[in-house]
């Protein structure tokens, strides 16, 4: 087998996976953990005919922006591929890849360029899976994220991106899951953090057993979380231990409002990002009394709720028929029920015909996942609102659909910004406002 040869290479960008981008022999060459402005030498792990995508095997010359990963765990774990730079540089690295995508890939560009949201950097993530894997070759339980370019766990210690009082619980955890039945048959650990409360899910393939369970009894109180099992699917999950305790809630402060989840339900990682985001949307969307305004991917209700609470009255449309329930229940909860209707609809199917259904609508808020909003976009008839916010999670189809609605619906793009909802990773969130005439 022939030895890969060493090449040298200066950077000249990131791209949107966060990898330094060069151009050596013709070919473009992305170098992960590799910095703009760098002298590096590197090794590629693929070869395609156009580019290559390689490892950095030695940085000779360092980037005035790189910065020691203080995680122990970087370089192995694949969760946070930015650590080794600097976290405002991470931040303007972000507004670049959004600017690209849009210019690049929809051939527009946002009147004004607004300021990105920022928060704390470490210590953030309130949701997260965790990878349960039995592997007696690495000393028995092994608890985490996947590894770089791999499905092996890496067996962490510690996570600096949970919060701190969850991070110390890891290697907790891998007793308690060594001490199991069954612990091979045990493959995930969902995390989610609400306001006083940390459920842990324990995703479970065969029964617990008493034992088991007086095992997660005792964990539950010594670690102050509640112990959730899910047998089957997401909607299976059952908290077990303690038996009678509050629910999860998380806020939103600045417009009084309280939302109801279940662990396994869709929420932000990011709650501190999520209500600046919620702030910079309610300005950007300006809800008025009287005013009709859709919220499209609704889920639990998020944007929905202080849309409500703001005076409008929101229409919420979701294609998860229990994330609509919980939506109800949250704008109920709310006292915000009179102000509110939600319905389950597959929005990536949507017409002009089912969009008409809802009735007359002043704004418009779409919130989709990474695929995107095309179906919704191209559906914007004559009568479409006037003014429309899009929170992105993709770069790429934001771009497509701000193609669409700029050179197909006579949109402008008034303004974009990115908001970091998971720093340490090359993940691109972002929120645009488009107008008519």
């Amino acid at each position: 087998m022939s030895v890969p040869a060493v090449r040298e290479a200066v950077i000249e960008s990131l791209d949107h996976d966060g990898r330094g981008v060069a151009h050596v022999e013709g070919k473009v060459v992305f170098i992960e953990r590799a910095l703009p402005g760098e002298k590096v030498t590197f090794t590629p792990y693929r070869s395609k005919p156009r580019y290559e995508v390689a490892d950095v095997l030695r940085v000779v010359e360092p980037s005035a922006q790189r910065v020691t990963p203080p995680c122990p765990h970087y370089g192995v774990c694949g969760g946070c591929s930015m650590q080794h730079l600097e976290s405002g540089a991470q931040v303007a690295a972000k507004q670049r890849v959004m600017e690209n995508a849009l210019w690049h890939l929809g051939r527009v560009r946002p009147e004004i360029l607004y300021p990105a949201i920022v928060g704390p950097v470490w210590g953030y993530r309130y949701r997260a899976r965790l990878t349960v894997r039995l592997v007696p070759s690495k000393g028995g339980v092994l608890i985490g994220f996947h590894e770089r370019r791999s499905s092996y766990v890496a067996p962490m210690e510690q996570c600096p991106v949970l919060p701190p009082h969850v991070s110390a619980l890891v290697p907790r955890l891998k007793t308690l899951v060594a001490g199991l039945s069954a612990p091979d048959r045990l493959p995930q650990i969902e995390i989610a953090v609400g306001e006083g409360i940390t459920v842990l899910v324990f995703r479970h393939l065969l029964p617990f057993t008493a034992a088991d369970q007086a095992l997660l009894a005792a964990f539950a109180q010594e670690a102050r979380v509640q112990v959730w099992g899910q047998l089957q699917g997401p909607d299976s999950a059952r908290r077990l231990f303690p038996a009678e305790a509050p629910g999860l809630v998380y806020t939103l402060p600045e417009f009084g409002v309280a939302m109801a989840f279940r662990p396994t339900d869709f929420t932000q990682v990011n709650m501190g990002i999520n209500r600046l985001l919620m702030c910079r949307a309610m300005q950007l969307l300006d809800p008025q009394p009287g005013e009709r305004i859709a919220d499209l991917f609704c889920g639990l209700g998020n944007f929905s709720l202080p849309i409500a609470k703001l005076g409008a009255h929101v229409v919420g449309v979701e294609g998860s028929e229990s994330l609509v329930q919980r939506a109800s229940e949250n704008a109920a909860l709310n006292g915000l029920a009179e102000r509110s209707d939600f319905y389950a609809a597959n929005l990536f199917e949507t017409t002009e015909d089912s969009l008409a259904v809802l009735g007359h609508l002043d704004k418009m808020l779409i919130d989709p996942p990474r695929e995107g909003a095309v179906a919704v976009v191209k559906a914007l008839g004559a009568c479409a609102p006037q003014r429309i916010v899009y929170v992105s999670c993709n770069p790429a189809t934001l771009a497509r659909d701000a193609a669409v609605m700029i050179h197909e619906k006579g949109y402008r793009l008034k303004g974009a910004g990115i908001a970091n909802m998971f720093p340490q990773t090359s993940h691109v969130e972002s929120i645009a406002l488009f107008e008519r005439g």
